[in-house]
């Protein structure tokens, strides 16, 4: 099964391009069965799948519920939970990488870093975290070992990173435009239909092929030197925003139960009994 595990779609990451209806066309077009959204600290690229799509259009093809989360101190990390369940403490950026970890296995999800060798402060391994703590990475359920929005080098380094420490590798374009739609992708040695079925593949550790070309047409790569600007502008916009997202991370703020799953898995017998009720 080839999905594309690195997705940013336009109803929920306000830097794409794409909406999820091209995306979906476009990966169908080039072989692909399924794909995660991974949008930046929401489920709003979801949703709209949910809510719009789900059962209307593209039957044939599998879209399953990510994010890439904005951690307080390690770059971006993407998690998976399952079936079901999304956590809203997930949609508020800032958690610290080793909080994140255990919030998400506590509510049975996976997780690990995107582009882990990339830019300085967006990527676990040109973090402070990781220069304190650098054997957290075991923590990590998965890696991902290919970007093709990021470099060779990159890719190599973050390929050699999932090989020494025996974590599954996975692959995505981190698409943000038509043009770079499906140019990562992760091959799954059996097909899946949702997010803990998935969850589960990874755990076993089964074998998983990451690969594809790099896109090459990226901000950094048109700006050349200039795009570090870009880089160290990150750390102050990640600070900030951890800052100014504290206090709804707090139980006692505007979030109303931010540590319990939001749409829970429907039972269909108790189903039936509340619509007797």
């Amino acid at each position: 099964m080839k999905l594309d595990m690195h997705c940013h779609v336009r109803e929920g990451s306000v830097d794409s391009r794409v909406s999820l209806e091209e995306y979906i066309t476009t990966l169908k077009e080039k072989g692909f069965d399924g794909m995660l959204i991974t949008d930046h600290d929401t489920y709003h690229g979801y949703r709209h799948w949910k809510y719009h799509m789900k059962g209307k259009v593209h039957e044939d093809f599998v879209v399953l519920k990510g994010i890439e989360y904005d951690t307080l101190d390690a770059g971006h990390i993407i998690c998976i939970m399952p079936e079901g369940v999304k956590m809203r403490l997930l949609e508020v950026k800032g958690l610290p990488v080793s909080v994140l970890i255990d919030f998400v296995h506590r509510h049975g999800g996976i997780l690990g870093p995107a582009h882990p060798c990339g830019e300085k402060y967006l990527s676990f391994t040109n973090t402070g975290r990781f220069y304190k703590s650098p054997e957290l990475i075991k923590r990590f359920d998965f890696i991902e070992a290919f970007n093709a929005c990021e470099s060779a080098e990159s890719n190599e380094g973050a390929r050699k990173l999932a090989e020494k420490y025996k974590k599954p590798g996975i692959g995505g374009s981190d698409a943000h435009r038509p043009d770079c739609i499906g140019t990562g992708y992760t091959i799954l040695p059996e097909r899946v239909t949702c997010e803990t079925e998935l969850i589960a593949l990874i755990r076993s550790k089964a074998a998983i092929e990451a690969g594809g070309v790099l896109y090459g047409k990226t901000a950094k790569d048109k700006m050349g030197p200039a795009h570090k600007i870009l880089t160290y502008s990150f750390w102050f916009y990640n600070k900030g925003g951890a800052l100014l997202k504290k206090r709804k991370r707090n139980l006692k703020g505007k979030i109303e139960n931010p540590a319990t799953p939001i749409d829970p898995i429907e039972i269909p017998y108790l189903h039936n009994i509340k619509k007797q009720k």
